[in-house]
């Protein structure tokens, strides 16, 4: 076995800030509309707000059916081909928006974003370009660059519109597709030899026991339910900013201030959850928040003042979930699977932000604004008596064991059962196809001696 730095080379330094780019180039173009697609749509003809809600959250639909198979056909095709490909399909489905006059062709455009899903396959590109011993911080980068899009499309999305309209945004986000294809083929380096990742690849043999834990499919519907409720509520939200006074140009100003705001609240309490293991109570008060926000918004009358605070309460209490919930399901997945367990995690997400579109804009249009606001709120008491019911998640840590060739076969069929008896290892699988072992370990109690003595030379490393 081999002791291996967890220092980024040049190459991962390089493909690290590439693929972080270009992920965040896609989802902000993905974004950009959240704010201002309502507002707009009157220009749009057919529009009415179920078919403005199908608009916001359709990509959400395509993106689930196809992440896995863009994934699979990466692992066959190359990664940099198949994420051209999406990028392609997203300019198109861009150029198709900016070009309707009608809310048809905003959904079909809307579909052929969602359709480019290469999340997956830029993922696999990742593992491919980094060691197992830096790959979490790689995640985490990319992690980053998503909240980071998230915000950025909040504040740029409504001034845009407000200066060249909703066509001008599509045209932009038709922009930003290019621009990913240029960091994909000049920032990116080469790609290596493809191999499987079991921290970042769906693994068909170990999908029955994930979607079987009563625990990953608790992790499984917060993320649905957290997107449904975030796309559903924008279909109303926008209107809730022009009552209160706020002129369209100046959305993106009160963003920008929420957003700041809710970040500087947020990091205190995720490093709270983290460090003090209190996971749980704080994914429950999250939820609450969020509860509380809905109904608070569904009984707005005070004015700029209260939809301020509730905004701020939400997206305080979104962006607290969005940086847990990925932390938690990496401590409640098995060894070796978290990648499977993210796999089925994400397809959650997407669909829920489908959904959340769908039935944001059918209740505004049945019952009006705040039947949208009251019917989320119904949405997060059921999901909070779901949520309540969970174990405090283990505080484990993922730890990956790079194995030399020197190993023969029936002395790695010896490693799971060594690599168990160590105290503080919880979990363990050994893929000898792949050289590695995947821990799951108790910091507190993991004797770091006798799992030094196991790997021969302390060559694990820690993960998420």
């Amino acid at each position: 076995m081999r002791k291996v730095s967890g220092l980024l080379l040049a190459t991962e330094r390089r493909a690290i800030t590439g693929l972080a780019g270009l992920y965040a180039t896609r989802m902000l173009g993905l974004f950009m509309v959240l704010p201002v697609l309502a507002l707009y749509a009157d220009d749009l003809a057919g529009a009415t707000p179920l078919l403005v809600g199908l608009a916001l959250g359709v990509y959400g639909l395509t993106q689930a059916l196809l992440q896995i198979p863009f994934g699979l056909l990466s692992d066959r095709l190359g990664r940099k081909p198949v994420i051209a490909a999406g990028l392609a399909l997203f300019l198109l489905g861009s150029v198709v928006a900016a070009g309707a006059d009608t809310i048809g062709g905003v959904i079909l455009g809307r579909c052929l974003q969602g359709s480019g899903a290469v999340a997956a396959a830029i993922m696999a590109l990742l593992a491919d370009q980094t060691r197992e011993q830096v790959r979490t911080a790689a995640m985490a980068t990319i992690g980053l660059s998503i909240g980071v899009a998230f915000a950025v499309a909040m504040v740029l999305g409504p001034w845009l519109a407000a200066g060249v309209g909703l066509a001008g945004v599509f045209w932009f986000t038709a922009g930003l597709a290019l621009l990913g294809m240029v960091v994909l083929w000049k920032l990116v380096p080469p790609a290596p030899r493809r191999v499987r990742h079991r921290d970042v690849g769906m693994d068909r043999d170990q999908l029955r026991g994930i979607l079987s834990s009563s625990e990953l499919w608790r992790m499984d519907a917060s993320i649905f339910a957290l997107h449904l409720v975030l796309m559903a509520i924008f279909v109303a939200v926008p209107f809730r900013l022009v009552e209160a006074g706020i002129a369209v140009e100046r959305h993106g100003l009160t963003y920008l201030s929420i957003m700041l705001l809710a970040f500087l609240v947020m990091v205190p309490l995720v490093i709270i959850a983290e460090k003090r293991r209190r996971m749980k109570a704080m994914c429950l008060s999250a939820i609450t928040a969020i509860t509380l926000s809905l109904f608070g918004l569904a009984g707005l009358g005070d004015g700029f003042p209260a939809l301020f605070g509730w905004l701020l309460l939400f997206f305080v209490a979104f962006n607290l979930l969005e940086a847990t919930l990925p932390s938690m399901l990496s401590k409640l997945a098995p060894a070796g699977a978290k990648g499977t367990a993210m796999g089925v995690y994400s397809t959650s997400q997407f669909l829920g932000a489908f959904l959340g579109g769908v039935l944001g804009g059918a209740l505004v249009q049945q019952w009006g604004l705040p039947a949208v606001f009251i019917g989320c709120g119904l949405l997060g008491l059921a999901w909070l008596a779901v949520m309540a019911g969970m174990a405090p998640p283990r505080h484990l840590t993922s730890e990956v064991v790079a194995l030399d060739g020197n190993e023969q076969d029936d002395a790695l069929d010896t490693l799971m059962a060594r690599f168990a008896d160590v105290a503080g290892v919880e979990d363990v699988l050994v893929v000898p196809e792949e050289r590695l072992a995947y821990l799951k370990v108790d910091r507190q109690r993991l004797d770091e001696q006798a799992l030094a003595r196991v790997t021969g030379s302390g060559n694990h490393h820690s993960g998420a």
